[in-house]
């Protein structure tokens, strides 16, 4: 399989510290790496009002980050995030799709 460039956005729990979001981001960036992909960039945007509330949430902590896997990785790297109750939301795009 080839690999693909991705862009992951998630709202994490807006109580995480900025220490406790960088752990819960470099967990799931584990992934990536770990299945030989790699990571192009990573941008915490911080913690901001939501256009509508989501779990009984106002605000969340949101990041960003881009990187390059296999569809495989990005499928388990999605399903892993949507496990996790500090992880509001998530959205992965696939970048390269022409």
């Amino acid at each position: 399989m080839s690999a693909h460039k991705y862009e992951l956005m998630f709202i994490a729990n807006p109580e995480l510290d900025e220490r406790g979001l960088t752990k819960l981001t470099e967990q799931y960036l584990d992934i990536v790496t770990k299945e030989g992909g790699s990571i192009d960039g990573t941008d915490y945007w911080g913690r901001r009002k939501m256009a509508y509330e989501i779990a009984g949430k106002n605000e969340g902590n949101y990041v960003v980050v881009n990187y390059t896997a296999d569809p495989a990785t990005s499928a388990e790297l999605d399903r892993l995030l949507n496990l996790n109750e500090s992880v509001i939301r998530t959205k992965i795009l696939r970048k390269d799709a022409e």
